[in-house]
């Protein structure tokens, strides 16, 4: 069922908020975490995670200001801040597999 540009006026609309709030909470509590910990390797994990909550956050803040405003503007600039939040994505994504390897290889080596 099409439902044209209202489709994304409605409740599905509430998403993106939720979604963005959610990130920025754990961005935050990512960072604290770090300095809460004393292992380096687990440091790096959490700063991995950190780094993938800040490129969710950027990415639905940039399509949620599109869908928002709708305009040439808004549209370039959500472009940008999606280009930046999947690179922080995709290098969270690749530092947290990297460390939680090497976690694993220190666990099996004890």
């Amino acid at each position: 069922m099409y439902l044209g540009s209202t489709f994304l006026r409605g409740d599905t609309m509430v998403v993106f908020p939720i979604v963005i709030i959610i990130s920025i909470v754990l961005y935050v509590y990512y960072k604290v975490m770090i300095l809460r910990g004393s292992d380096p390797l687990i440091q790096e994990i959490l700063n991995a995670k950190a780094r993938i909550s800040l490129g969710i956050f950027i990415s639905f803040f940039g399509v949620n200001q599109y869908l928002y405003y709708q305009t040439k503007i808004a549209l370039y600039v959500a472009i940008v801040f999606l280009i930046f939040g999947l690179l922080q994505m995709y290098t969270g994504i690749k530092r947290y597999q990297h460390y939680k390897s090497e976690q694993r290889k220190r666990k099996e080596n004890i």
